[in-house]
């Protein structure tokens, strides 16, 4: 029944699949590429990247107890990306027929609510490069273009969208990690290389270590 109720949408890079306030009566799963969640930040029209959805991963909304909802974030493809639409009234009724269900996605939002966490406290405690180094390390498995590094396609911009620092700045840092070879471009993507300490439970790099395509 969920299957047949869903539908798979693909959306290109920098497409928006929901805009902050919409309202919805659909949750979004991620089949293939990247989205990440973004938050309205003041009055100046930008965008604060707050998460991302990787493959297998759903965005949910605030509560399972009603089918439709207003969604506070937003959610942009960050690469090209195809998306099960999945209606909210059909999980609830699988979550009723199988309570286990509902304990698996209250675990996905405690674990993304634990993220988020973590993620605040990086951007609030550690040094630019810290910071810039534990995002990339993230990248190379939320965006993985082979073993150790992450697709070229995710900007600077993003990063430092998702880090909580200027353009200029990640800019700087990353140069500054490709000057210690830490860091390599290519035309297969970013290499993140292995010579990363652990800070904060990611690598760290100091010392050593839209249109709607067919039903599913």
């Amino acid at each position: 029944m969920l299957v047949q109720s869903s539908e798979l949408c693909s959306y290109r890079r920098n497409a928006h699949v929901l805009v902050a306030g919409e309202w919805t009566d659909h949750i979004y799963c991620v089949a293939n590429g990247l989205l990440r969640v973004v938050a309205p930040s003041g009055n100046d029209g930008m965008e604060v990247t707050t998460d991302f959805i990787r493959p297998d991963d759903f965005f949910l909304g605030p509560s399972l107890s009603e089918d439709r909802y207003q969604t506070k974030q937003g959610l942009i493809a960050a690469l090209p990306s195809s998306v099960y639409r999945v209606p909210a009234a059909a999980l609830r009724k699988l979550c009723a027929k199988h309570p286990e269900v509902a304990l698996g996605l209250l675990g996905l939002a405690m674990k993304r609510m634990s993220g988020i966490r973590g993620q605040m406290r990086s951007v609030s405690s550690l040094t630019s490069e810290d910071l810039v180094s534990r995002v990339l390390r993230q990248l190379t498995y939320l965006a993985p273009a082979g073993a150790g590094r992450y697709d070229k396609r995710i900007t600077q911009s993003v990063i430092a969208s998702y880090s909580g620092l200027s353009r200029e700045v990640v800019n700087k840092t990353m140069r500054e990690l490709e000057g210690k070879g830490l860091v390599r471009r290519d035309e297969d993507g970013i290499h993140v290389l292995p010579e990363f300490s652990e800070v904060l439970g990611q690598p760290r790099a100091f010392g050593k270590s839209t249109g709607c395509s067919q039903r599913i």
